[in-house]
């Protein structure tokens, strides 16, 4: 499983608070070339799933990690009409 975390650093008092978090998890369907990962949004502070999505088909030997986030990040915003 991938965990990404973002994270807000505080110059001011020297705190660390979390924003968000995705995991990203091989869903055991693909290949050694090619993944398929289940993604998951959670809830700030919980462990509530709030948005799921799926990246099929990633090759994951030949495109980086950030690729994966990017697309997982599309799968599960995918349905927004307005980024406001």
């Amino acid at each position: 499983m991938i965990i990404v975390k973002v994270e807000l650093h505080s110059a001011i008092d020297k705190t660390i608070q979390e924003l968000a978090r995705m995991y990203i998890s091989n869903d055991g369907t693909g290949t050694e070339e090619v993944g398929n990962y289940k993604v998951e949004l959670l809830k700030r502070g919980t462990t509530s799933v709030y948005r799921v999505g799926k990246v099929l088909n990633h090759a994951r030997k030949r495109l980086s990690v950030w690729i994966l986030v990017v697309k997982a990040l599309g799968s599960v915003f995918k349905d927004l009409k307005e980024w406001n």
